[in-house]
């Protein structure tokens, strides 16, 4: 086999494997979100994704790793976003942390929106074990970069994270996404006006 029909080969071989992966993924979401994790079999997920049990643990050790991958690429996106809106609040010459702050949270509670399906599924506890220590870990990592923008402020980083968490989590398991929405402003607006004493 010449190198260029090698090469072809494996492009074609890693395609299918990455969309093999991508829709296991995508029906691993969906039965996540409509069964529950605990609830969900890998054979549900398998059918879904019209792929076989082998290629699930071909790519994932199981039903625990595709619920972990998922949390995993959605934090990915969270993190983008906020970035994101924060390189743009400095842009456009904020330089102060607590309006760079809201702007990385804003984008945040607008990721959870955009989301909201599978960002309740982290929130309502029903999540392969040992779950809450790597959503623990997450907000500690969350904090200490929050720390950076309020320097020697540690008493503000943990009102104003400790604040945002909750309303991420009221924001996120909110039947009505208007309401979601409004709450989200409104929590803003009074975490903008939280101060150092």
């Amino acid at each position: 086999m010449s190198s260029d029909t090698e090469r072809t080969v494996t492009a074609r071989t890693s395609d299918r494997g990455a969309a093999t992966r991508s829709a296991l993924l995508d029906a691993a979401k969906e039965t996540f979100i409509t069964s529950g994790f605990a609830e969900a079999g890998v054979t549900e997920v398998v059918a879904r994704a019209g792929a076989s049990v082998g290629s699930l643990y071909h790519h994932f050790s199981g039903k625990a790793d595709l619920y972990l991958t998922l949390f995993e690429e959605f934090q990915k996106r969270q993190t983008q976003r906020t970035k994101q809106a924060v390189q743009e609040a400095r842009t456009a010459g904020e330089t102060g942390p607590m309006p760079l702050f809201l702007a990385g949270a804003r984008a945040y509670l607008e990721g959870c929106l955009a989301e909201r399906d599978l960002a309740a599924l982290f929130l309502r506890g029903d999540a392969p074990p040992g779950f809450e220590v790597i959503m623990r870990d997450r907000l500690r990592q969350w904090a200490r970069r929050t720390a950076a923008l309020f320097e020697h402020e540690d008493a503000l980083v943990v009102v104003v994270t400790g604040a945002l968490a909750a309303v991420v989590q009221e924001v996120t398991l909110s039947e009505d996404p208007e309401a979601a929405r409004k709450i989200a402003e409104d929590a803003l607006r009074i975490i903008g006006g939280i101060r150092h004493p």
